[in-house]
């Protein structure tokens, strides 16, 4: 079931990226990431009042907003109990935050066909970041997958560089890059809370506190600044971004939270989103220099392949 879900994820995480790189064409990025986390907000916001209310209206089911259901042994869990569930919550929503805002930029400035491939490479920061903190070991064919993605990476940037994007200089690669190494540390994280929280309590919780991170920061940076910066405008790509990475952070929540479960698996898995936003690249944006990309991308894929086969 966790493997369904986790393949749902990653259909809908390409049509969340294909989604923000529309509403990002010409608009300013901070006000399209605060009404993100707004309509988010808005989406679960029937379970924020459940959680707070107590109502129970959603309980027992899938849709559970209590902070420990499905988790027996903490499911009585009092006030001190309740605090540390939403401080949990809390550092995850500024982890996913901070990878956003800089993920926003790049999608921004760069082709997605540049941005997918890169992103498709989270599941090797995943296995380095289980090996450096777990202590665990990579096997032949993992470490096959992290070279592939490697070599792959390295001739993506030879080729971006027709669309005169240096990968050593170019700031909106480092800023997508920062966004993959911090989307694997929330990866990581995930597989940490999950074990403990139920996924809609926290996904409703994060949604909440990333709304009010990004109302604080737009008040303070971009609204002072609104006029001497790229002007914001309404599009209608904007609610769709809230609504497909909503379902997409549902079904990997509810993945994640199943006992069997593998991180690197899922997060594997949900990197095949870069076959939807790329194909979009191509059908939508008309980007240019597809061949190599392509191959890129083949590459990638190739070593997510090898990964999966190691981690089974």
């Amino acid at each position: 079931m966790w493997l369904a879900l986790a393949f749902v994820s990653a259909a809908l995480l390409g049509l969340y990226d294909t989604s923000k790189k529309s509403a990002l064409k010409d608009n300013a990025v901070l006000p399209v990431l605060f009404f993100n986390t707004l309509f988010a907000s808005i989406i679960f916001s029937p379970f924020i009042i459940d959680s707070v209310a107590g109502t129970g209206w959603f309980s027992g089911g899938a849709l559970d907003s209590a902070p420990y259901a499905g988790h027996p042994d903490t499911s009585g869990a009092g006030t001190g109990s309740l605090l540390h569930a939403h401080l949990l919550v809390l550092v995850k929503s500024f982890i996913v935050l901070a990878s956003w805002i800089f993920g926003y930029f790049g999608m921004k400035h760069l082709p997605i066909t540049i941005v997918g491939p890169i992103n498709a490479t989270r599941p090797v920061l995943v296995l380095i970041g289980a090996m450096l903190i777990f202590g665990e070991r990579l096997n032949g064919f993992q470490w096959t997958g992290v070279i592939l993605s490697m070599i792959s990476l390295y001739m993506l940037g030879i080729s971006s560089k027709k669309e005169q994007v240096d990968f050593t200089h170019d700031k909106w690669i480092w800023c997508v890059a920062a966004a993959a190494v911090i989307g694997a540390i929330s990866g990581l994280y995930d597989k940490y809370i999950m074990q403990e929280l139920s996924p809609m309590f926290v996904q409703s919780w994060y949604n909440l506190y990333q709304l009010v991170m990004m109302g604080v920061i737009c008040a303070i940076i971009w609204y002072p600044n609104r006029k001497s910066t790229t002007p914001f405008h309404w599009t209608w790509a904007i609610p769709l971004i809230s609504i497909f990475i909503s379902a997409a952070d549902f079904a990997y929540f509810t993945a994640l939270n199943q006992p069997d479960s593998m991180i690197s698996v899922v997060s594997l898995i949900r990197r095949g989103s870069v076959i939807v936003s790329f194909a979009c690249g191509v059908i939508l944006f008309r980007e240019k220099n597809l061949k190599a990309k392509a191959l890129d991308l083949v590459l990638i894929l190739i070593g997510m392949i090898f990964i999966y086969l190691g981690s089974r």
